[in-house]
């Protein structure tokens, strides 16, 4: 007997009715019983939306609690974040040379190939010894380096060491992904703009010139470092060879196998490089650029005093009306000097718990007045 079928009415779950079947139940071909497919939700408390929940009712006896209990938790936490933001040590001097009586004025000009290079001190006094480690920094301002274009500007296989991204960098490295038709290591927008000002710091002790020792490894992320960028395979001790073929970034004095004296710190594994590289989410921001380690505990990293900072001015940002800054700065558990957390604390408590009062005085108020009316005869 032949049955009419329909394979669309089958997804849709309603089978067509076949000849001699009552009720429109189709009949398999080998003589069985076919099941007949529905869209209904299994029988399960999921799917049929039976699972057990709760509801809080609001009263005034679960709300004004929790005002109260928001705000006693969130002001002390926040007093004590902002008290340890302020403790930090943080001295900041502003070395773009916009006034005229700056030291570095004479460097605002400055083009990415000035020969000889530019130089500049500024004198400073620290008023309050700086007793851990110390961090110094490098700010730049009206710099974006969030713009889409600018982000994707790099080949990250040509940085973990691919072979055949350095002789081949991706196209996302334009316009700066050759240079005179030998691929640029390494490229892209990000890699060319790199910072390339260098800082020596110098305390000044009755007369003498003492020189501030800076580290310049362990700035970098651990990850960045071991995982993300690596050198190209071979002889590690021959960068130059492991270079050859390819050219220096349009903007840089040195090619990449330059960077550093120290195999360890150079080529793509250079971490002033990596700490460029890590791209910035506002158009202002600091990244770090060395570390002053405290020798003992008997005296204090930096003490109070005379200093000098010597700048070899090369970064030009006086086109695009940025500024450069250098800081210097301890950290504590929270990281560095930041008092808009502790201050968003303090200010989250402080309405919660003017609610909590404010809605105790409504509660007390009116709270116990007979909410129902007489119905008039």
């Amino acid at each position: 007997m032949a049955v009419n079928y329909s394979a669309k009415e089958e997804a849709d779950g309603h089978p067509s009715g076949g000849v001699g079947v009552p009720g429109g139940g189709a009949v398999s071909g080998g003589g069985g019983g076919g099941a007949v497919k529905t869209r209904k939700p299994d029988n399960t408390a999921f799917k049929q939306q039976r699972l057990p929940a709760w509801q809080p009712i609001l009263t005034a006896g679960t709300v004004l609690p929790a005002f109260f209990i928001i705000g006693l938790i969130f002001i002390p936490i926040g007093i004590g974040i902002f008290v340890t933001s302020n403790n930090i040590r943080e001295y900041e001097i502003d070395y773009t040379g916009t006034e005229p009586s700056s030291p570095c004025n004479k460097c605002l000009n400055v083009s990415w190939d000035s020969t000889p290079p530019c130089t500049c001190i500024i004198n400073f006094t620290l008023e309050h010894s700086f007793e851990s480690n110390v961090f110094m920094y490098y700010g730049l301002s009206n710099f974006y380096q969030n713009h889409r274009r600018y982000v994707k500007s790099r080949d990250d296989s040509q940085l973990n060491g691919d072979n055949s991204s350095l002789l081949n960098p991706s196209k996302e490295c334009e316009p700066y992904r050759t240079n005179e038709d030998k691929p640029i290591a390494p490229c892209g927008a990000i890699a060319n703009s790199m910072f390339n000002d260098t800082l020596e710091l110098y305390r000044i002790d009755n007369g003498t010139e003492i020189s501030i020792t800076l580290v310049k490894k362990g700035i970098a992320w651990w990850t960045d470092k071991n995982v993300k960028f690596r050198n190209p395979t071979g002889d590690g001790n021959n960068l130059a060879a492991l270079f050859q073929g390819t050219t220096k970034p349009v903007n840089w004095r040195k090619a990449v196998y330059m960077l550093d004296e120290e195999a360890d710190n150079n080529g793509f594994i250079n971490e002033d490089f990596i700490v460029w590289m890590r791209t910035a989410a506002l158009p202002t921001f600091r990244k770090l650029y060395r570390l002053i380690e405290r020798k003992n505990n008997l005296q204090p990293t930096l003490q109070a005093g005379k200093y000098f900072l010597n700048i070899t001015y090369n970064y030009p940002v006086h086109s695009f009306d940025g500024r450069k800054r250098m800081i210097l700065s301890t950290i504590s558990w929270m990281g560095g000097k930041n008092p808009f957390l502790g201050i968003a604390y303090i200010t989250v408590g402080s309405i919660c718990f003017f609610l909590g009062v404010v809605l105790l005085i409504i509660h007390h108020k009116y709270g116990n007045r007979n909410t129902s009316a007489d119905i008039p005869n």
